[in-house]
């Protein structure tokens, strides 16, 4: 850990690992062209401390937003630890051709910070590839890529450790003291940012392992599915990526059956149009979030398609994918498609799974469909933050999220200037785009804000009025 300071002697750790690394920086390809090398950015903090401005628990998308958007910000001393080893983003389901459902403007920073060093044209501009890219006129930026750009990210910011994880975070009255199992720091604000976990319904939990398992672990194991049955249960994203894997592998590699469960009453497409993307903007957010409960429970359920719907490119080649294994291959029973449904049970066979599979709209309706794996695609929910069970009494609740403010900030027993900040943990009070990469950006500007007592200038009002706001002013002036 280091702070903001002047400039160091040469005696100094992080001097010498600077000129290490501008002399890696130096080299040459092997037919003498310069080579691309990524250099770490400049220390920025010399010293150590035990004290920060603000101190991030977590090390995902979202507080790497943060740490981007702090980096410069040398009246801030911050720091971000993650448990983890190294940096990972759903590495357990990058499926090979899996494209992100976002713009890549809707990076870490670009949308707050155009100009930031830590945006996705910055990082291809410094692998060397940028002209690259953009000769290749992706419809959508590889998923791999995207966490590539985010684990690059993580490298480059020297004020990003792995390695640590926060323990437990409490209160002395003036400060929150963050200890963790390496060390114990003080720290001013606290942003809790660690992401979301696994999640499965009822019938499968206590039966998951190497044959039943959610997305999330589908490419983390080398599993051989050539000539057996695999049940796809759920009808999102994942789901709908895991079942073309599947059906488009070699003749030798393909599996004997693939069941492709969704209680939805088909697979339905994300709807990304121009008004409905008016949804992910701050405004909407914050138009959401005025809103009271009630109404935000039934907006979330009614428009869950703007989020977690399929990417049309993704049905189309799963449709014409279909159409080539039945009608040119003549592979009749390759898969089943069976949608409007609902795995009720999970019982293990002899030598495979039994899932009884129950008609939305006809209870009576009950089907048995045997499978050798069984892949949970249903979903993810926020992570449970133990650390801060210290603190547990005096933090304001709102159903089963922490209760925040307008500022992202918890709403809790203690002074205003001390705060403990959520990322990506209150969908039901600011709507879907919460655990979305659109409002990423503008999130960790509004915390940012809150940190150093100003307020950015927002961007225009939408084209549509939400909340009645252009009507009142004309009926004022008449």
């Amino acid at each position: 850990m280091a702070v903001t300071g002047g400039g160091g002697t040469g005696r100094d750790p992080d001097v010498r690992e600077e000129r290490a690394d501008r002399k890696a920086a130096a080299g040459y390809g092997l037919r003498g062209e310069r080579r691309v090398v990524t250099a770490p950015l400049p220390r920025q903090r010399r010293h150590e401390t035990a004290h920060y401005r603000c101190l991030g628990v977590g090390v995902g998308p979202a507080n790497l937003s943060l740490a981007a958007l702090l980096h410069d910000k040398n009246e801030v001393s911050n720091l971000f630890l993650d448990r983890e080893e190294r940096f990972g983003w759903h590495d357990g389901q990058q499926i090979p051709g899996a494209t992100l459902q976002v713009s890549l403007l809707k990076d870490l920073v670009t949308l707050s910070e155009p100009t930031n060093r830590f945006s996705f044209l910055s990082y291809l501009h410094d692998q060397g590839r940028i002209y690259h890219f953009i000769n290749a006129q992706f419809d959508a930026v590889p998923r791999q890529e995207f966490r590539n750009y985010l684990e690059w990210a993580s490298k480059t910011n020297t004020n990003v450790r792995f390695g640590e994880e926060v323990q437990e975070v409490d209160f002395d009255g003036t400060s929150f003291v963050v200890r963790t199992n390496k060390r114990t720091a003080t720290a001013d604000n606290v942003v809790v940012g660690i992401g979301t976990r696994p999640w499965v319904p009822e019938p499968a939990r206590g039966k998951l392992g190497g044959s039943q398992f959610h997305v999330s672990d589908f490419v983390s194991r080398d599993r051989d599915f050539a000539g057996k049955r695999v049940a796809v249960v759920g009808g999102g994203q994942s789901g709908a990526e895991v079942f073309l894997d599947l059906i488009s592998r070699p003749i030798e590699q393909l599996p004997r059956r693939v069941i492709w469960i969704s209680r939805r009453h088909n697979y339905f497409p994300i709807d990304d149009t121009p008004f409905t993307n008016e949804y992910f903007v701050p405004s909407y957010s914050d138009y959401f979030f005025d809103l009271d409960r009630p109404a935000r429970v039934a907006l979330n359920a009614q428009n869950v398609l703007t989020s977690d719907g399929i990417s049309e490119s993704t049905l189309r080649e799963i449709y014409q994918r279909c159409y080539a294994r039945r009608f040119v291959d003549g592979a009749d029973d390759l898969f089943a498609l069976l949608p409007n449904r609902t795995v009720t049970g999970v019982r293990a066979g002899h030598d495979a799974w039994d899932l009884t599979v129950a008609g939305n709209d006809d209870p009576g309706l009950i089907e048995h469909v045997e499978s050798d794996f069984v892949v949970w695609a249903t979903g993810y929910r926020p992570a449970t933050a133990d650390f801060l069970s210290p603190l547990e009494a005096k933090l304001a609740r709102e159903g089963e999220e922490y209760n925040v403010d307008k500022d992202f900030a918890i709403r809790w027993d203690g002074p205003r200037d001390r705060c403990v900040f959520l990322q990506n943990g209150v969908r039901d009070q600011r709507g879907l785009a919460d655990p979305n990469l659109s409002l990423v950006a503008w999130r960790s500007q509004r915390i940012m804000d809150r940190l150093l007592g100003v307020h950015s200038n927002e961007q225009l009002e939408p084209f549509i009025d939400w909340a009645g706001k252009h009507t009142t002013e004309l009926l004022d002036r008449t």
